[in-house]
């Protein structure tokens, strides 16, 4: 077993590594928001498998965008088995996706939603957040990126896709 720094110099990372050690400041100890209603917004989405039996899923990111826990994260997975499968499609089709290889593509917007938040203890005891149910709002189209190449953006929009 080696020195982390000799394993970071080797990777050519030790003071990247070093600079974001320095620069970030430590998380809090209680990262579970308190259960209840929020605004919010699905900040990204991601493909996943689960730890022990490696289902796939997808990962919604949420944060929170008013209120005492503005900026506070929490995560909603849908799982692609049978029994979770009705609602996948009815929590995905919230975002627009009727396709999964729409899922292949980042989220084309921020999508603002109203949350339902619960708290959930799992067979360890170890506590965390859970969706318990999320409707949009509204959806937030990101401002055109002034430095894009030209033609990038008019050809999506030229072809009416929306993700």
């Amino acid at each position: 077993m080696g020195k982390l720094s000799s394993i970071l110099r080797q990777q050519g990372s030790l003071d990247t590594i070093k600079s974001a050690w320095d620069t970030t400041a430590a998380a809090a100890d209680n990262d579970i928001l308190p259960k209840g209603e929020y605004v919010a917004d699905i900040v990204a989405g991601e493909a996943i498998e689960s730890r022990t039996k490696g289902t796939p899923g997808y990962r919604l990111t949420f944060e929170v965008a008013e209120g005492e826990h503005a900026g506070g994260r929490f995560w909603h997975e849908c799982w692609f088995t049978e029994a979770a499968m009705s609602r996948t499609k009815r929590d995905l089709s919230k975002l627009g996706v009727t396709d999964l290889e729409q899922l292949e593509q980042p989220l084309p917007a921020v999508f603002r939603c109203k949350v339902k938040l619960a708290i959930r203890r799992d067979d360890d005891g170890n506590e965390g957040n859970r969706v318990r149910r999320f409707e949009v709002v509204e959806v937030i189209t990101p401002e055109p990126d002034a430095f894009a190449p030209d033609g990038g953006s008019e050809n999506a929009s030229e072809s009416g896709e929306t993700f």
